[in-house]
């Protein structure tokens, strides 16, 4: 018996390759099976719903009897409330535009792009510590250290305290990722008490800002007294926790998987090597065809409404997978090709609506200094495994680990 849709999609058998299981679910636009979740597949249908109003992000909406295998609690649930990730308008609005003050236009319009210096200093040191260049894990030894040593400096969290909140970051990260054969309990506890110190620290340093303001994120959170007033001290946690998982996880995602397209499309890396300026349409193509965000499962309906004919009921759990939404052939042409040369590629990778990533900007930034660095400083790089190993988690997509050879590295 073949398995459903469903257990296909979140089997770790097909993490590697997923594409295929959504061009089965696309013909059937509005997929639902028994009690599970409706789930949405095709572009303009999944581009509409991030777009209504009638979507709620807000986990407390979804009806008692909805069924949902990716509901998950939040990474800071029981610690701190939910983030504006999680949120419907009003709180989710006011929040997000009182993070959005420190973090970019108009306010802060030089906060992320202030930054190029700073990453590609970060972006070069770990090039050049990769040190044995006949196997190299780019995930543990570049793309995973990156956006966090970022995130520490967008924070302000001192140079001396960065080895502790990686600690901290990497095992919050890792209990995102099911693991069928670590005890629960354990790793629950220790995400727990990764979260609960990271909070007491990130506590401290706020209470620290308040007293002394620097000129990073942190202190303009703590001190800002915009329209909105002041964040309140549990509103500023989560926001930073958020702002700690949201833009790492991804983050590796896009880098690694980047690397994995450029190494699979060796012209196309070639090109960048030559020029850096590729980068830009690099990365579009990249969040179109291997976005790190492969589905948005917590999402439910305010009201009964009707897709495609069928009727999603109140309060059911409904999914949007937007990596398939990039892949519809209603809407890209020959979707399944990697073409950095496409003239019109308004992707999912990033959502839409008022939901869509927070980070984007830093996200793309991130993604195209470590491209066309690697592009031009490594020679010659080759895959030593095709496909490399997976990581469980079927929401967050992207290799574990990338081994690749080169022959050097350039100066």
């Amino acid at each position: 018996m073949t398995p459903s849709l469903l257990h296909q999609i979140l089997d770790f058998a097909n993490r590697a390759d997923p594409y295929p299981i959504y061009e089965e679910l696309r013909k059937t636009p509005v997929h639902h099976e028994g009690d599970g979740p409706y789930v949405v597949s095709t572009y303009y249908e999944v581009r509409s719903l991030l777009h209504d109003p009638r979507i709620s992000s807000d986990a407390r909406n979804l009806a008692s009897t909805a069924r949902d295998p990716l509901t998950e609690p939040a990474p800071e649930e029981g610690v701190l409330p939910p983030s504006f990730l999680r949120l419907d308008p009003p709180e989710h609005d006011r929040l997000r535009r009182m993070t959005n003050r420190s973090f970019g236009p108009p306010h802060c319009p030089h906060r992320v792009d202030g930054m190029r210096g700073e990453l590609h200093g970060i972006v070069s040191g770990l090039i050049d510590d990769i040190g044995d260049t006949g196997r190299v894990d780019l995930v543990d030894q570049f793309a995973y250290p990156f956006p966090v040593t970022v995130i520490c400096r967008l924070l302000g969290v001192p140079r001396e305290d960065e080895a502790r909140f990686h600690v901290w970051a990497d095992t919050i990260a890792a209990s995102l990722d099911p693991d069928p054969d670590a005890d629960p309990a354990e790793r629950g506890k220790s995400a727990h008490d990764a979260r609960m110190q990271l909070g007491m620290y990130l506590a401290g340093l706020i209470e620290e800002r308040r007293r002394q303001p620097g000129d990073d994120m942190l202190s303009e959170l703590a001190t800002a007294k915009g329209p909105d007033g002041t964040m309140a001290t549990m509103e500023l946690l989560s926001t930073a926790a958020l702002l700690l998982i949201a833009g790492h996880e991804t983050t590796v995602n896009l880098v690694t998987n980047g690397m994995l397209t450029l190494l699979r499309n060796p012209d196309v890396l070639e090109r960048l090597r030559a020029d850096p300026r590729l980068a830009v349409p690099v990365v579009e193509e990249l969040l179109r065809f291997e976005p790190p965000v492969q589905l948005l499962p917590q999402r439910t309906t305010l009201t009964d409404i009707e897709v495609r004919g069928v009727t999603i009921p109140k309060g059911a759990s409904l999914w949007l997978v937007l990596a398939s939404g990039n892949r519809d052939p209603q809407r890209f042409e020959d979707p399944d090709r990697f073409d950095p040369d496409r003239e019109d590629i308004q992707h999912l990778g990033f959502g839409s609506g008022i939901h869509s990533c927070f980070g984007a900007p830093l996200a793309r930034l991130e993604a195209r200094l470590a491209l066309s660095e690697l592009a031009r400083r490594l020679e010659n790089p080759r895959l030593l495994e095709d496909p490399p190993p997976y990581r469980q988690n079927a929401v967050l997509r992207g290799p574990r680990h990338l081994h690749i050879a080169c022959d050097g590295i350039r100066p």
